[in-house]
């Protein structure tokens, strides 16, 4: 039996044919690779966007939450610095200053006790701040005629304030009052040279034991 041998011509067209069949195949391979890794691309990229959206998003409404708080931190603060300042008032609301305390004058038989608020006749009179009504008269209240119709309220503090020169008290002894409350309007009455409301800080409720009233509202809060 004798060996075949295959015609080298033949062998060679075998050759450049498999290794035809070899560079399309690796083509073809390379092709679906290339395919294959671009369709994960697509794919991932979706994910990848909602990803990064959602982590804005949180970062949105973090930063919204954090905003919302401060704000909420800073309004609580304003209302209470509003309380505090708001435990005193002004007795009037609309005025001119005219005599200031320890002023010297004949109208006085000393230095004047109070600060004068000079305003027409029947301005509403507030409580300058909260606490009891411990004097509400002719008379001032017992201090005296000079001061005509008059009333002194105690405070928590230990201090006493007065109101003097009145057309119409409005309250009585032993009511509570709150800070800014209407007790009164505005007068004439007593020792007075025109319309006006004479008030005083004390630290009793009897006359010659007051202080600068002005000073004293100035140190809680109150400018006038």
């Amino acid at each position: 039996m004798s060996k075949r041998v295959m015609k080298p011509s033949i062998r060679i067209a075998a050759v450049a044919t498999l290794a035809t069949a070899g560079l399309g195949a690796s083509l073809v391979a390379g092709a679906g690779s290339a395919f294959a890794a671009e369709g994960t691309a697509a794919v991932a990229s979706p994910v990848s966007a909602t990803s990064t959206a959602i982590a804005n998003q949180a970062a949105v409404q973090a930063k919204a939450a954090a905003q919302v708080k401060a704000a909420a931190v800073k309004a609580q603060a304003k209302t209470v610095a509003a309380k505090k300042s708001a435990a005193w008032v002004k007795p009037v609301s609309a005025y001119t200053l005219s005599a200031s305390y320890n002023q010297g004058g004949a109208m006085w038989a000393h230095k004047h006790s109070g600060q004068d608020f000079a305003v027409p006749v029947g301005t509403p009179v507030k409580a300058a701040a909260a606490g009891t009504v411990v004097k509400a008269g002719p008379n001032g209240g017992g201090d005296g005629p000079a001061y005509g119709n008059a009333i002194v309220v105690k405070h928590a503090n230990g201090t006493y304030s007065q109101y003097a020169h009145l057309s119409k008290i409005q309250v009585n002894v032993g009511q509570s009052v709150a800070a800014g409350q209407r007790i009164a309007l505005s007068g004439n009455t007593g020792n007075s040279s025109g319309p006006h409301l004479h008030f005083e800080i004390r630290t009793t409720p009897n006359y010659g034991s007051a202080v600068n009233p002005a000073a004293f509202l100035r140190s809680h809060g109150v400018s006038i």
